[in-house]
């Protein structure tokens, strides 16, 4: 079996990201201590629904897979993939085209963990891991998802200046959506992977699409200067995606 095999993706825009796929071993520890949180997260819903009187093993049973279900769910939709597990081990969830994976798409995968889980400890989700051309578990492939290794930002990327609030403060972001800014946060995070004129190419194709639908933004930034500041600014109002 090979080992930190990767997929290169297309994107709308010409350019080639490539991913590293995580195996099958960091994504069982990654199981592991996800599994560990949601078993102390069900038994303490539990307990609490429990005190309050008036429910019987049924009702036990349903929330319980309501917690186990909405915990991965939750996590890989509103942290950019990272459930606490993937988080430790530096993996993420993300579609088939690298694009973060949203309710429906985090369902089907989480849902399907359960047959992926017979006959025991996933023998048949570590199976179709294994045999997969890309490290899908059976789940995965339903939804359209891969896993795949986080790389750390390369150190100019902590040599950046911090975004000055006063650049943004009278910005009117509204307009932009939730998987726009997805979708600018992962070129930022990824754009030191990426060949230098692919990369200016990219940073000028989203800004082009986007600043008209930014009021206030003052005219002759660098492209991923507004790129960074849009963000930020999204970042600043809570508005944006993980």
């Amino acid at each position: 079996m090979r080992y930190d095999e990767t997929v290169t993706i297309t994107t709308p825009e010409g350019v080639d990201l490539e991913l590293t796929l995580a195996g099958a071993g960091s994504r069982f520890v990654s199981a592991l201590v996800d599994l560990g949180i949601q078993v102390i997260l069900a038994v303490a819903t539990v307990a609490a629904f429990v005190g309050i009187g008036g429910f019987g093993d049924a009702a036990v049973v349903i929330i319980t897979t309501l917690v186990l279900l909405g915990y991965d769910i939750l996590f890989e939709v509103l942290a950019s993939g990272r459930t606490p597990g993937k988080r430790l081990n530096g993996l993420r969830v993300v579609r088939s085209g690298g694009e973060p994976v949203g309710f429906l798409t985090s369902a089907i995968r989480n849902v399907l963990r359960v047959v992926d889980f017979l006959p025991f400890t996933y023998v048949i989700g570590a199976a179709a891991i294994l045999a997969t051309r890309k490290n899908q578990r059976l789940g995965d492939v339903a939804a359209g998802t891969l896993v795949v290794r986080d790389r750390a930002p390369k150190a100019t990327a902590h040599r950046e200046a911090p975004p000055a609030p006063a650049e943004t403060a009278t910005w009117d972001t509204s307009a932009i959506t939730a998987e726009e800014v997805a979708a600018v946060r992962r070129f930022l995070e990824r754009r030191h992977e990426i060949e230098a004129s692919a990369r200016a190419e990219l940073a000028r194709t989203f800004a082009t699409r986007l600043w008209p639908k930014v009021a206030g933004a003052r005219e002759g930034l660098d492209a991923e200067r507004f790129l960074t500041l849009l963000v930020a600014a999204k970042t600043a109002r809570g508005s944006s995606t993980r």
